[in-house]
């Protein structure tokens, strides 16, 4: 198990402990379902004891305000049994504070501890040694020839601290609640067929080719393919949708997504680590412990923020001792401890990594697998959206609507078609020999195949040299015949439909045209992505008067047609030599250079390896609402991240000069060290819940 810090991801180890920078807790890179909660419970013990023990203190504290307890109770032995309480509260209670600020000083990286450490150990020692050696002390520390005590305000602080650590953790535990959402989706256990007989076993004894009964209302168990039967599946934990989708006879199906009321045998594919659900689970994890770029200006004004508030304490000191009201070492000392209670940086450095985790986990939800944090930053910036049509803007499973063959021979165009294509896996390859079995058709054998990237295929069909691809290729190929079928071509592509052309020794025998419907939620889509103020760009292979046939249908703004892969990452070069920011999406495939070139590149297709590693953003369900909610979630939980650092630096700006006592003169005001104690946890805590408003933001929610 490797452990890893939230705020610091570069901090890995191989068994827990504190970060050496920040001096958090280091937390699992990977979820597990078994939450641990030690560290939680921990400071909830100590929490609860050390408000047991303070009250006594506070009690004890009030004597001069409560004269019969100051009679029962004289005021020297007061002090002693406040010495007694208080000890075992910053010892023991306070202890982890202690330790981390330790560390800090032995890594060489001063951090919040450092700070609260300071604080409450400055306010305990000075308390302890006026009990245990007050004749050590000048009169300039003393009213009314006594001197003052500081338990309770040590006390308090250290409970709340430890109160701010204890919502901080219970807070912090609902940022993976995406993750272990998804870790309660996986199934326990799989029901196997051997030799006709079932029996159940763990889902850890599954393996690859083993064949499942998948039963009414159970979790699928392991990624698979149907081999019998057929049912409805809820896919919502993947795709965010909520409509079941159909499965039949060789359909894929995905672990952790729930059965409806039919029954099917499947066989295994993906097992263990290697199913979706898992792949999810790991993208996820490792996306919210990376760190955004915004995150760099955070941790470079922390790193020169402790000594400044050290400093700052000491100029404090230094102040009230020299020109203060008597006692004026006593006001010294609380006010420097003020100083440092009240300016820990802690909600500076959770502003960032809280905010990520929490829109993280939040695009799982919606399907969105976000690769790391700098990814969902760029896209806020985004100018530019760049989209491939086959399977982005069309629902990509095109299907034969036209065959036009020389002498009418429809059949014997499509035998050969089907015979060079089905050695391809491009959409409209599949098309044509789906249609070429659909007809029954008995397709022969092809040699010599070969794929002309970005323009068709060629093989050897009985003897006959086959060439299938666009216009452009036959006339490359210096194709005769093509006069007799160019009109009809045009035709067809002027209603958005895909056209090719068949070719046989050199000799055009007609062309077959596809077509490959308009996703019904693209329409509204690139609409609520206009209103966004991006431009859209579509970049296609297929011909200029097919692309722009669908442009002008769903309002596209610029179309570039008949480019081959190479093509695309160069135009997505080009864009961004003339300043814009650019989206690239695509199916991770043809396009996987164009989503490596662009500022932000969004796969369609998670099942595909190339997808996940090209692109930035990997969406489990390939429609453009998914790039709308990706721009939406990114400009929201930036958003969100700017209000927390704010909300930090303004907490600091304004408390640091209060705690300092910038008020005193004209007001008569100071701040007591309990109060900054308590202002500096709440500080941490509400910086948490602003994050995890990104849970139930309306801003995202509204894309349906």
């Amino acid at each position: 198990m490797i452990y890893t810090c939230p705020m610091h991801p570069e901090i890995q180890q191989n068994h827990p402990g504190d970060c050496p920078i920040c001096g958090m807790a280091l937390e699992p890179k990977i979820a597990s379902i078994e939450e641990d909660n030690t560290e939680y419970r921990d400071m909830l013990k100590r929490f609860w004891i050390g408000c047991l023990l303070t009250l006594p203190v506070f009690i004890l504290s009030a004597g001069s305000m409560l004269p019969w307890l100051g009679n029962f109770i004289p005021e020297p032995i007061s002090r002693w049994l406040q010495w007694v309480f208080s000890t075992p509260v910053v010892i023991w209670a306070g202890w982890p504070f202690f330790k981390k600020a330790w560390h800090s000083l032995q890594n060489r990286s001063l951090n919040m501890f450092s700070l609260i450490a300071l604080g409450i150990g400055t306010a305990y020692v000075y308390s302890s040694m006026a009990v245990v050696f007050p004749g050590l002390f000048p009169s300039t520390f003393k009213e009314k020839n006594e001197l003052f005590v500081y338990f309770e305000a040590a006390s308090a602080i250290t409970v709340l601290v430890l109160l701010g650590q204890v919502l901080e953790l219970k807070a912090k535990g609902q940022t993976s609640r995406a993750i272990k959402a998804l870790l309660n989706r996986a199934a326990k256990q799989a029901h196997l067929i051997i030799e006709g007989q079932e029996r159940d076993i763990p889902i850890e004894q599954v393996k690859v080719g083993d064949i499942l009964r998948v039963k009414p209302g159970d979790k699928i168990p392991v990624d698979g393919i149907v081999i019998e039967g057929s049912s409805f599946v809820d896919e919502s934990m993947i795709t965010g949708e909520s409509m079941p989708v159909e499965k039949k006879n060789k359909d894929i199906v995905v672990g952790g997504t729930i059965n409806g009321v039919g029954s099917f045998l499947m066989q295994a594919e993906r097992i263990g680590n290697e199913t979706v659900l898992a792949r999810i689970i790991q993208m996820v994890s490792e996306a919210q412990r990376s760190k955004a770029p915004i995150q760099n200006l955070a941790d470079k004004i922390s790193s020169y923020f402790v000594p400044f508030v050290i400093l700052a304490a000491v100029i404090t000191f230094i102040t009230w001792s020299l020109i203060g009201p008597e006692p004026h070492f006593a006001f010294a000392i609380v006010n420097a401890v003020a100083v440092l209670i009240i300016a820990c940086p802690c909600a500076l450095g959770l502003a960032t990594p809280m905010s990520i985790m929490v829109g993280v986990g939040r695009g799982a939800e919606l399907g969105i697998l976000i690769k790391n944090a700098e990814a969902l930053e760029t896209l806020e910036k985004v100018t530019t959206v760049v989209l491939d049509k086959t399977g982005t803007l069309t629902e990509g499973n095109p299907k034969i609507s036209q065959i036009i063959a020389s002498e009418g021979q429809e059949n014997e165009l499509l035998k050969f078609a089907a015979a060079v294509e089905k050695n391809s896996e491009h959409p409209l390859a599949l098309a044509i020999v789906h249609e070429a079995q659909k007809r029954q058709l008995n397709i022969p054998e092809a040699e010599q195949f070969n794929s002309v990237t970005g323009g068709g295929v060629n093989g050897l069909v009985n003897g006959k040299k086959i060439l299938i691809g666009q216009l452009r290729l036959m006339e490359k190929n210096k194709i005769t015949g093509l006069e007799a079928f160019q009109a009809k071509s045009k035709d067809f592509q002027e209603k958005a439909q895909t056209v090719v052309f068949v070719a046989a020794e050199g000799q055009a025998i007609g062309l077959i045209a596809v077509a490959d419907p308009i996703k019904s939620s693209t329409p509204q889509a690139i609409e609520a992505i206009h209103h966004l103020g991006l431009k859209i760009i579509m970049l296609t292979g297929d011909n200029v008067f097919t692309a722009q046939a669908i442009a002008k249908q769903i309002h596209i703004d610029e179309v570039h047609a008949g480019v081959n892969p190479q093509d695309k990452s160069a135009l997505i070069k080009r864009l961004k030599n003339q300043g814009a920011i650019v989206a690239m999406a695509g199916d991770g495939i043809n396009d996987a250079p164009a989503l490596a070139e662009a500022d932000v590149g969004i796969a369609m297709d998670t099942g595909t390896d190339v997808a996940i590693e090209s692109a930035g953003i990997t969406l489990i369900k390939g429609d453009l609402n998914g790039i709308l909610r990706s721009i939406i979630l990114s400009r929201a939980t930036m958003r969100n991240i700017r209000q927390n650092l704010f909300f930090a630096f303004i907490y600091n700006a304004i408390g640091i000069p209060i705690a300092a006592g910038v008020l005193y003169p004209a007001f008569g005001l100071l701040l007591n060290p309990m109060i900054a104690g308590a202002a500096m946890s709440f500080s941490s805590v509400s910086v948490i819940l602003n994050s995890l408003r990104l849970n139930r933001s309306s801003y995202i929610r509204k894309v349906n």
